[in-house]
């Protein structure tokens, strides 16, 4: 794997207002960010996902500031049916996108989406809906067919990653990818299931997402 300098970071647990909610994130921020990444993840999962994590690290690792955090409640994440409405997890995606502009060292920086699961349609809902706002989208596992309807509006360039095993999502995942009219890449990694658990499965999702993100943000 490449080899990269290590970076300073600050890392801050914050809370987010969204609506009649508080958002809960964990911020790391590398010395001199000029780019970050929000990950949301997907139904049933947390911002303590050691998947989303380790991505998360790799991506330090490049000096790209991550922003980890729970759409929902741990109430609302009781409840199926508010685990699967986009429509929700994608506006209060906006509300962090705008929460990230109202922190002065962030002003500047460019925002990329990393979405899993139902996540990943969140991502791209509000990608969207903010146009260039949103310089980049990661999809890993993701069910970006959920958001079918937005697919034609996104403009930011999408890397949808995908298990070679992990059949049916990948039927999904290729039936979205025609849907999309942006720079895009459908990366399939063989011998991988949903959750990337093979051995070096996780460490080429991080790869890939790395390099998108270095290259769009």
């Amino acid at each position: 794997m490449k080899q990269h300098k290590e970076t300073k970071s600050l890392l801050e647990e914050v809370r987010i207002p969204s609506g009649q909610v508080e958002l809960e994130g964990t911020l790391d921020l590398p010395d001199d960010c000029r780019r970050v990444v929000v990950f949301a993840h997907g139904s049933g999962s947390s911002r303590f996902s050691p998947r989303n994590r380790f991505v998360a690290n790799e991506l330090s690792c490049r000096a790209i500031g991550t922003l980890l955090l729970d759409l929902l409640t741990a109430e609302e994440d009781r409840v199926y049916r508010t685990r699967f409405d986009i429509n929700l997890l994608a506006t209060r995606l906006a509300y962090v996108t705008d929460w990230l502009n109202t922190r002065p060292e962030l002003k500047t920086v460019s925002v990329g989406l990393f979405g899993a699961s139902t996540g990943a349609a969140a991502a791209l809902e509000t990608a969207a809906q903010a146009g260039q706002k949103i310089r980049a989208v990661v999809s890993r596992g993701g069910r970006p067919d959920l958001a079918e309807e937005y697919l034609h509006l996104v403009r930011s360039p999408t890397l949808l990653i995908v298990g070679g095993h992990d059949r049916d999502v990948l039927k999904l995942n290729e039936g979205a990818f025609r849907k999309l009219t942006c720079e895009k890449q459908l990366a399939v990694v063989p011998g991988a299931t949903h959750l990337f658990e093979e051995p070096g499965k996780l460490e080429e999702v991080a790869r890939l997402a790395g390099n998108w993100f270095e290259r769009y943000l």
